[in-house]
This record gives C-alpha cells, structure tokens and sequence, in this order.
C-alpha cells in the first residue's frame, strides 16, 4: 500500500476521513430516519422528538473546542480512534434505552448528547490534519472531499436504515451503524499519522511538496505550539466566519433532522418514496462539495483567497437561500424535494471556505479554532431542530424554510467582512 500511494499519502488519509466523515453521519442521521419508529415506541409528541434531536446537538456542539484543543495536543490520530470507541458505544447504547420507565425519554435525551460528545472531535481533528498534510491551495479540495462525506453518509442512510428497519426493526440498525464506526476506526489508527514527517510511508518529495505550500501560521505545525483562547476569541475573522457558520448549521440540520419527516408527513410521500428523495439532498451535498472545493482552489490560485474562498462561500449561501425559499412556492412534492436539493447542494458549495480559511489562519491551532466554530455552526443546528417544528406548528412549513432562508442569506453577506489572508493575532484583525 505504500508504493501505491507514493507521492499522495495526504490524500489517502483524506480519503479515509471521507469515510470516517460518511460514518458520523450515518451515525448522526440514523435517529431521524428511525424517528417514526422511536416516536411511537416512546409514545414522544413532535416537540420531544425535537429534544431528542437537538440533545445530540447541543452535546456535539459543547465539545467543539475542547475536543479541537485535544487534537492540537494530542494529534488527531488518537483523538479521532478513541472518539470512533466513544460514538460506537453510545449509539449502541441509543437502542437499549428501555420503554415504558418514566425516565425512558430523559435516558434517550442523555445517551444523545453523549453520543454528540464523542463525535464532536471528529471535524476539528480533520481540520488540524489539514492544516498538517495539505499545502494551502490544495485545501478546498481536501475539505471538499472530506465534507463530500456529509453528503455520502446521510445520502445512504435513508435507504440503508430503512432496510434494516423493516427487516429487523431500528434497535438492530443502530448495531450496525456502530460496528461500521469501529471498524473503520481502527483502519484510522493503522494508516494514520499526525505530520507528514511522522509517517513511515511519507516520502521526501512529498514532504517537500506539503512543507513548501503551508501558509505562514501552519510552518510551526511541528512544534504544536497552540494560540492562547484569547487571541482566537478575539479574531475579527473568527467571529465573522462562526456567525456565518451558525447560519450554515441551522440550515443544514433541517435537511439532518426533518427533511425525511417533512417529505413524509407534510408532503405526503409514503415511507419509501421519503426515503428516496430524502436522498436527494445528500447527493447534492456530496457533489457540490468535493466539485466546489475543487473549483475554490482553481479560483485562489488565479485571483486569491478573497475570491476564491470568501467570494465563493457567499455566492453558495445566497444561491442556497433563494432555492430554499422557491422551494416553499413549489405544489408538487416531488419538485419541492429537488428544489430543496439545489438548495442543499449550493450550501456545500461554500462548505469547504470556512475549514480551508481556518486552516490558514491558525495553523497548529486549527482544532482549537475550527472546534470553536464548528460549535457555534451546531449551536445552529440545536436551534434549527427545535425551533423548525415549533414555528411549523405555529405558523407552519412555509415558514419554518422561509427563517432558514432568512439566515442562510444573512450568513453569505458575512463573508464579505472576512480577511482571508490575516492570520489570527494580526494587530489588524482584533475585534
């Protein structure tokens, strides 16, 4: 195997974080295909539903930081195997809550936000592997890929958790989500290793090749030498890039969380046709995200990160937001679902910006920093799975998609305040 990826080890590990990233998610994504099921198991209303969903959320977005701090410290081989041990156990967990106990729903809300604990290392890990492995201009295409898994693992998790819902019930699909998750995880800890000089298969071109192509903050990626909390809390950039990151969450998590229901019970579709088009999204998400990062590095190399990453993550979450809100103008279900698949799929179009941009401002801080962000983009999403069902319930699905339009327009303007090329602790760059 290693003459096989001579030369392009990078982008073998980004591979294999392509799977690790399909696998959180189908991980993720399971409980909302099996949504029906446990609702009626658990005799839970739409609301309690919604609890269960936002407490992998909240406990997902909680450990954002701390978990990117520890893959600064401890590198992201390790802190990504013992958080592929942690999420195998708490989805396995998930489905031996037991019914009928009065606490059965504070039990099921617990193992969720558990669950959201151990998966929470997963992207900000990714990121300083990134910021570790791959040159600057290869960045979007790396983060691209990585995201492409979002999009690969919830796209299968309709039809796959659905089959094996009605075969053998939702505890069973859990069990097989889980040993997916260890499996791939000790594949992680074998080909893995934390910089390029660390790997015994890394050859010395390829070191040549990644080391001239770090940006300026990432050259001390050896030393692990991490940036104070302060200097990254402070960053003009940083706040910028997680409120729109909390737009991007928010929009993306009513796809994770109640696009299946929403085909299901407001347009429909019976449980096979929703299990098929909920795909749809995720098939967009996959391909606008590994087509789009590509495309933003093509644009940073001819006219600079300012156009290439900044002025494409716009341009994705306006085009997103105007699809979104067609989409609540659009009769027949079946065009709605594809219309809200472009919507979908121009969002990830401006996915890989907000990790490739973190990467090259932080450097050996890059968990740390984009841990920071990811947890105010989950912040968005806790919100999105609660608060969707109760506008919906209140005002109704229209307008429930025409709040995330909203915000998915006002995180794209964002981007035009980002400086892409000042690292954090610029004297310029301070809020």
């Amino acid at each position: 195997m290693a003459r096989l990826f001579h030369g392009n080890l990078r982008w073998l590990l980004i591979f294999w974080m392509f799977l690790m990233s399909a696998i959180a998610y189908l991980d993720r994504v399971n409980v909302s295909i099996a949504g029906t099921a446990i609702q009626k198991e658990f005799n839970l209303t739409n609301v309690q539903l919604g609890y269960v969903f936002s407490a992998f959320v909240i406990g997902y977005a909680l450990f954002q930081a701390p978990g990117g701090r520890l893959a600064d410290k401890y590198g992201p081989r390790l802190v990504i195997t013992w958080g592929v041990v942690w999420w195998g156990v708490f989805t396995t967990a998930t489905a031996l809550v037991p019914t009928g106990l009065g606490m059965s729903l504070s039990l099921l809300i617990a193992t969720r936000f558990l669950l959201g604990l151990g998966e929470a290392v997963v992207y900000p890990s990714s990121n300083r592997l990134v910021a570790a492995w791959i040159p600057s201009l290869e960045r979007g295409l790396a983060n691209g890929l990585i995201f492409a898994g979002v999009g690969a693992g919830a796209g299968i998790t309709p039809p796959l958790i659905t089959w094996v819902l009605t075969n053998w019930g939702w505890h069973m699909s859990f069990y097989v989500c889980a040993g997916i998750g260890l499996v791939a995880g000790l594949g992680w800890f074998f080909l893995a290793r934390d910089t390029p000089r660390s790997h015994p298969w890394s050859s010395a071109a390829e070191i040549a090749h990644i080391e001239a192509g770090l940006p300026a903050p990432a050259r001390e990626i050896e030393s692990r030498a991490t940036l104070p909390w302060g200097a990254i809390l402070a960053d003009r950039n940083i706040i910028f890039i997680s409120l729109s990151y909390f737009s991007f969450g928010y929009v993306a998590y009513i796809f994770f969380t109640w696009f299946f229901i929403y085909l299901n019970r407001v347009r429909g579709m019976d449980l096979k046709q929703s299990a098929l088009y909920s795909m749809l999204p995720f098939i967009a998400m996959a391909v606008a995200s590994s087509v789009g990062g590509w495309i933003a590095d093509q644009l940073t190399r001819r006219f600079g990160n300012r156009v290439g990453r900044c002025g494409q993550a716009a341009f994705g979450m306006l085009l997103s937001a105007v699809f979104i809100a067609l989409a609540t103008q659009v009769e027949s279900a079946t065009v709605a679902s594809f219309v809200l698949a472009g919507g979908a799929g121009a969002l990830y179009v401006a996915q890989s910006a907000f990790w490739a941009v973190v990467a090259d401002i932080a450097g050996s801080s890059s968990g740390s920093a984009s841990g920071l962000m990811n947890m105010v983009g989950q912040i968005g999403g806790a919100t999105t799975a609660s608060l969707t069902p109760l506008i919906a319930d209140r005002f109704g699905w229209t307008e429930s998609f025409l709040t995330a339009a909203a915000l998915c327009a006002v995180g794209g303007l964002a981007w035009l305040t980002v400086r892409p090329d000042r690292p954090i602790g610029h004297p310029g760059e301070a809020a």
